[in-house]
């Protein structure tokens, strides 16, 4: 730019270029590439910490000891707005109706329960008060209350959406409640006074047989774990007569089939011939593709409703926070279910920084432990691992998942079988297609998994854990 002697007119003159300009100069210039990149990829910690066992012939058979169990679901529930009424099939979950398929007689019980309305802080029940009622949590969240060893009131328990208590009055058995039990959120519970049965007239006949069948088999001598007792003596003297005793094991023990996930990889022959270097195309598209395919893998391990561990957890083994928050407390009252040998947590990272929270706001600052060569969080030593497959509800609520792994500490288990045909990965393979009319090179990409958990203590969950309250 030159100036004129006039200082009030200014005329660029452009300059002569005296080198190649950079724009010029990349078109003769070697880019350096990436590999393409992918967003959807996490850490997989599930994939990665859990034991995989070969399962020869898709089916792995989970043989347990013989177990009594005559019904600890929980109850479900349907609403037309406000009113709440219970499923009359669900009542069959309540520990005497376990087993009776009368549709009438049940749907003449359901249609006798009540609804009724608590707010935080309301008592249901008192110790000591008659018992004369059964009670369904349709929605909500309350605490068991009783006394302590040294007189002060202690937590006895959690109950929340689908749980129930008085299931005893179905039987006829009257008393008084030995523990209280107060509204912690507001709650809607359904009672049904223990008359309903006498109400019924001629048509509950059926149904008392059947709650008397059910008390006498529960007479049958099983351990704390409701398995059959395996009968034994100690402590004994001189040539005491020793029972006699044998292992009795369940007829029709449970079977994990093999799931899987599959696409179909589809890349034009043209792209493959002309456009492979420096990167084989075929390759990054099976690179990516797998990668998905392993993500959707660890969200089913986390979330099908057939084997996935959040709705295979056992109902005894899920727990709930005592104030909404994923508190310290929370945290050992959850590797209580899962006292032997535990592994490891897993959580939303949103959760695990809940968490962290919360231990800030107490003043404790928990330890980091190597995996990997990675620094993850822990509790109590037990490390605690981020999987962004376990969700977060609409109102802000998750689980935290607590898991012992490993066929020798009857733990949860990953189920694949390896030597497949055109194997690429382990449990995964990829399987020419052909070449359609159209010059389109087709793969078809498989993995073959599933998970079971070997005895129910091995994973416990906390349920419907509150993220992001103010506090």
């Amino acid at each position: 730019m030159t100036e004129l002697a006039d200082p009030d007119v200014t005329i660029e003159v452009e300059r002569a270029q005296l080198s190649l300009s950079t724009a010029a100069a990349r078109n003769l210039a070697t880019t350096t590439k990436s590999v393409p990149q992918m967003q959807g990829i996490s850490s997989r910690w599930l994939l990665k910490m859990l034991p995989w066992i070969q399962t020869e012939g898709g089916v792995y058979r989970v043989n347990r000891r013989l177990s009594y169990a005559v019904g600890d679901g929980r109850v479900t529930f349907t609403n037309v707005g406000a009113e709440v009424r219970v499923i009359p099939e669900e009542l069959c979950e309540l520990p005497l109706l376990r087993g009776y398929t009368d549709h009438a007689v049940l749907a003449g019980l359901a249609s006798r329960f009540e609804q009724r309305e608590y707010e935080p802080g309301d008592v249901l029940v008192e110790a000591g008060q008659s018992a004369d009622h059964v009670y369904l949590i349709a929605h909500g969240k309350v605490n068991k209350l009783g006394a302590g060893e040294y007189g002060d009131q202690t937590i006895l328990g959690t109950l929340a959406d689908g749980a129930y208590f008085g299931e005893q009055i179905l039987a006829g058995s009257r008393g008084t409640w030995d523990f209280t039990v107060k509204a912690v959120t507001p709650v809607t519970v359904l009672t049904l006074a223990g008359e309903a049965i006498a109400q019924m007239n001629g048509h509950a006949e059926s149904l008392r047989a059947h709650i008397a069948q059910i008390l006498e088999g529960s007479g049958k001598p099983q351990d704390e774990h409701g398995e059959a007792a395996i009968e034994l003596a100690a402590g004994h003297e001189g040539e005491a007569d020793l029972p006699g005793t044998f292992v009795d094991y369940e007829l029709a023990p449970r079977e994990y089939e093999l799931s899987v996930a599959q696409t179909v990889l589809r890349v034009h022959s043209r792209v493959a011939d002309l456009y492979n270097k420096p990167m084989d195309q075929i390759e990054q598209q099976l690179r990516l593709t797998i990668q998905a395919l392993r993500e959707r893998q660890e969200d089913e391990l986390i979330n099908n409703r057939e084997f996935g561990l959040l709705h295979n957890a056992d109902l005894k083994q899920r727990i709930h926070t005592r104030t909404g928050p994923p508190t310290p407390d929370d945290m050992d009252e959850l590797l209580a279910t899962v006292w032997k040998d535990p592994g490891f947590f897993l959580a939303n990272p949103r959760t695990i920084a809940a968490f962290g929270q919360e231990c800030s706001r107490r003043g404790l600052y928990p330890s980091s432990v190597d995996m990997n060569g990675h620094q993850v969080p822990s509790w109590r030593g037990v490390p605690i691992l981020p999987c962004n497959k376990i969700g977060v509800s609409a109102t802000r609520t998750s689980s935290i998942l607590l898991m012992r792994t490993g066929q020798e500490a009857q733990g949860v288990i990953g189920l694949h079988q390896t030597g497949l045909p055109d194997e690429y990965e382990p449990g995964l393979n990829v399987r020419f297609m052909g070449i359609n009319e159209k010059a389109v090179i087709s793969y078809l990409v498989s993995a073959y998994y599933s998970a079971a958990v070997l005895v129910p203590d091995a994973l416990g969950v906390l349920e419907n854990v509150e993220i992001g309250r103010e506090g």
